[in-house]
């Protein structure tokens, strides 16, 4: 596999997972109320393809990135796609302090991320 795409592929494998979490985690709260042990169910099947995508971008990452870069990437792209999930699939608005508290958490990902 060629360094480029050591570096980019864990990145895009793991918008992919969180899109498949974050529903698995938040769609059922969207629509009709359904029984809790079918959103429990549902979700388990939802978060799989979370699986398959998260554990091989953590272990391609591994090799150019540290698991500490990883994982404050994972959360920098989970608020990420949280936040456009919340707004555009669930209708809510994005408040001023969830901006100003997700901001600080980004900031913490930067001094991981780029402060090596």
């Amino acid at each position: 596999m060629s360094p480029l795409v050591m570096k980019i592929a864990p990145w895009l494998m793991l918008v992919m997972s969180n899109v498949f979490m974050t529903y698995a985690w938040y769609g059922h709260l969207k629509g009709k109320p359904m029984a809790l042990p079918i959103a429990i169910l549902s979700s388990w099947l939802i978060a799989l393809p979370e699986y398959l995508l998260a554990v091989p971008a953590n272990r391609i990452g591994h090799h150019v990135y540290s698991t500490a870069q990883l994982k404050v990437g994972q959360e920098f792209i989970t608020l990420l796609v949280f936040t456009l999930f919340s707004f555009f699939y669930l209708g809510e608005a994005i408040k001023w302090s969830t901006v100003a508290g997700f901001s600080l958490i980004i900031a913490g990902v930067a001094v991981v991320f780029f402060f090596k």
